[in-house]
């Protein structure tokens, strides 16, 4: 796409400099030369100007090394949800091929959001410097295009329509199903009235897929709180998430981990963040464009 972009832009250089020639022949030759030179002067600037428009234009179409963590983690999600689909048969008819295809980008999913739950918990300013070396390295390799996150997102889209993690939910409760009948409970199975019944220990795959979703608020609402949305409850629900991503799940933590991302949904959290980090990549832009003047 940037090379068509770029091959487009040194077309328009030729002919801006093909007509200045043309001019140039049309005049007498009395003033030949201070009109070539005139000319000459005006094709560079508007070559110049091209060319910025072209790199201001290629600038937006990067990703921030935030929206690129972003992009990973997102792949992440992706990965995990379309493996427990192939391993619950659920949605067998695409659910491998999807997996397939997430997992080459993220092979190790649940280790990278729990090093990210981690990594949030501690209140560390981004290397400005590691973080545009990267994004060079990334927009060298076409890894930080901004279509890599639309793509991330429609396949968030077609997780929800769907309903993949409620199905999930249920294939995980009936599951953990036998062993409870197995410890010598009922088959009568009811659910506990609200603050009548203590919270019970999940079953391993349960508990995971809560502690990953705990690292996943915890690292959302870090970058909330470093962006400043939400200010009036950031710091609180970024607290409590790290307090609850120390402790073994459960029930009551499953409970309350669909509710953060419940809460998340409403405030339309990632929807803010992504606002705030395109608002200071154009700030970003502004400066430069001023510099550049400045300079010229």
């Amino acid at each position: 796409m940037y090379e068509n972009m770029a091959r487009g832009t040194h077309a328009k250089i030729n002919v801006i400099v093909i007509r200045a020639a043309l001019r140039n022949a049309s005049k007498n030759h009395g003033g030949f030369q201070a009109t070539l030179q005139a000319d000459a002067e005006i094709a560079r600037e508007e070559a110049a100007s091209a060319l910025e428009k072209l790199r201001l234009m290629t600038q937006r179409m990067i990703l921030t090394p935030e929206e690129m963590e972003e992009v990973v983690l997102k792949r992440c999600w992706l990965a995990r949800y379309w493996g427990l689909c192939v391993q619950h048969g659920i949605h067998a008819d695409i659910a491998e091929a999807k997996f397939k295809y997430w997992s080459m980008f993220a092979p190790n999913p649940v280790e990278v959001v729990l090093a990210a739950g981690e990594k949030a918990k501690e209140e560390t300013d981004l290397d400005l410097e590691d973080a545009e070396d990267q994004r060079d390295l990334k927009e060298l390799s076409g890894e930080g295009n901004i279509e890599n996150m639309l793509f991330v997102e429609q396949g968030l889209r077609q997780l929800a329509s769907l309903k993949v993690d409620e199905a999930l939910a249920v294939a995980l409760a009936q599951h953990r199903r036998p062993n409870i009948l197995k410890a010598g409970f009922s088959d009568d199975l009811k659910l506990p009235i609200e603050g009548q019944c203590d919270a019970f220990e999940l079953s391993q795959e349960e508990a995971e897929d809560v502690s990953f979703k705990q690292a996943w608020l915890t690292y959302l609402w870090r970058r909330a709180k470093t962006r400043q949305i939400e200010p009036d409850i950031a710091t609180e629900r970024l607290q409590y998430w790290i307090n609850h991503n120390s402790k073994t799940p459960t029930s009551q933590d499953a409970v309350d981990v669909e509710r953060g991302l419940a809460e998340i949904k409403k405030l339309d959290i990632e929807t803010q963040l992504w606002d705030e980090s395109r608002k200071e990549l154009e700030e970003d832009i502004d400066n430069s464009k001023m510099s550049d003047r400045s300079n010229f």
